[in-house]
């Protein structure tokens, strides 16, 4: 009797089909990857989108709702010819009731003196609590509206609120606290960002027109200087004793991140015409 055993023996790769096999394999992987990194690149685009059009949204209804109550205010008090504080205002709400209250005080007070300079780390400027006599005169509360910026020749329309928060400046154009009210003699700051309503400052030139609406009156200035400066900067907002309008914002315009720079516009006061 014989036994017949029959072996079978699985060859081993050799080298180059080992190759072969494992670069077979990778496109599969890379393939995973790459589909993988799409979807999440997407979904930053679109939460990116989305915060973009919130924030454009909310600004635009918010300055839309502002002027609309500002005109309003505006053409009550001019056509009685009465005091801004002394005109009715029915139906309001608190946050309106504190916006008149404010507009009140812009008539007593005026700061004056103080030192300011930049937060060289922030976006957008931030100032001290100022020294001297504008310490013990308290500013209108943060976010307060106080009027309205025109610059006809840029197409410059933005109402005007109290303070440089983060808030605020996303709204609309900032007064920087410490600074001179408006509709009161000395240096008047404002401040905006450089992607939204101050950008056309880019194409701004001496001897454009500046217009401030407040309840108490229009004010004119005409732009006399422009200026790049370091954000430490703390002279472009010292009162000089003369009527001037400063605004501010970053720079350059096109700079992705925190911009190293400020962009200086100053107007001089125009003599009121009858």
């Amino acid at each position: 009797m014989s036994l017949r055993t029959n072996y079978y023996v699985s060859p081993r790769d050799s080298p180059e089909e080992h190759s072969q096999k494992a670069e077979s394999s990778r496109p599969e992987r890379s393939w995973s990857a790459r589909w993988l990194a799409s979807i999440v690149l997407f979904l930053i685009a679109c939460f990116a989108l989305g915060y973009y059009g919130f924030a454009f949204l909310d600004m635009h209804l918010f300055q839309q709702d502002e002027s609309r109550k500002f005109d309003q205010e505006l053409a009550e008090a001019r056509a009685r010819n009465v005091p801004a504080s002394a005109a009715p205002a029915p139906n309001r709400s608190p946050s309106d009731e504190l916006n008149a209250e404010a507009a009140a005080d812009l008539k007593s007070h005026s700061p004056r003196g103080g030192k300011f300079s930049f937060a060289p780390s922030s976006e957008t400027p931030t100032l001290p609590v100022p020294s001297g006599d504008a310490a013990k005169i308290p500013p209108p509360a943060q976010g307060t509206r106080l009027g309205r910026i025109e610059i006809a020749s840029l197409g410059v329309k933005a109402m005007i609120q109290e303070g440089i928060g983060f808030r605020t400046l996303q709204r609309g154009v900032g007064h920087i606290t410490g600074t001179t009210l408006l509709g009161q003699p000395g240096n008047i700051g404002l401040a905006a960002h450089r992607d939204t309503f101050f950008r056309p400052l880019r194409n701004i030139h001496k001897g454009d027109e500046i217009t401030l609406v407040t309840l108490e009156g229009d004010s004119h200035y005409k732009v006399e200087q422009i200026s790049i400066v370091e954000p430490q900067n703390s002279g472009v907002l010292g009162n000089t004793g003369e009527n001037i309008l400063t605004l501010v914002t970053c720079y350059p315009f096109d700079f992705i991140g925190n911009a190293p720079k400020r962009f200086i516009v100053r107007a001089r006061q125009m003599p009121a015409t009858r």
